[in-house]
């Protein structure tokens, strides 16, 4: 008997062992499926009315965006062509070594979102827009309904996983 109750103890504590794992934190992301990382881009100067760059706490915004996704590597980032959004997607994607691909911001958020459907099925995918392009990618990635981005609001990261079922699941949050 004594036998008997030490093999199922140690099988018991073999079996938890072996599932016994440190669960990531959100941001470094399932390693099934994929997990868009949509935001728009940190505060702007005043520097140029058409495209202007960020301000000083832009870029400290943009900074802390990096560090908020340290721990994910990763697999592209898109910025619309003007300077804010390339600003704010730069320190993330140096710091994961890779390059900016820029996107058109005039673009239907259907097509867009179709295209990073159709050239990323796992990974990690940062997306920098403007409040009035964000809620529509946002949207058409998750088939949810996701409200408006107000002019003044800066800082909302919305994360949209898509596992391999094709099911989505969107977090937001703040940087």
């Amino acid at each position: 008997m004594h036998v008997k109750t030490a093999v199922l103890i140690t099988s018991a504590l073999l079996a938890v062992a072996g599932c016994a794992s440190s669960s990531p934190p959100v941001s470094a992301m399932a390693p099934n499926g994929i997990t868009y990382i949509v935001v728009r881009h940190a505060e702007k100067a005043t520097d140029d009315p058409r495209d202007p760059s960020l301000s000083a706490t832009g870029q400290a915004h943009a900074e802390a965006l990096a560090r908020r996704f340290a721990t994910t590597r990763l697999t592209a980032a898109y910025a619309t062509a003007f300077r804010r959004t390339q600003q704010t997607a730069l320190p993330a994607a140096t710091a994961s070594g890779i390059a900016i691909t820029t996107y058109d911001a005039s673009a239907p958020a259907a097509d867009f979102v179709a295209q990073l459907r159709r050239t990323h099925a796992r990974g990690n995918v940062l997306v920098v827009g403007h409040s009035n392009t964000v809620p529509g990618i946002v949207a058409m990635l998750c088939a949810c309904a996701v409200a408006p981005l107000d002019e003044s609001r800066y800082g909302n990261v919305y994360e949209v996983s898509i596992d391999d079922g094709g099911e989505a699941t969107l977090t937001e949050s703040t940087y």
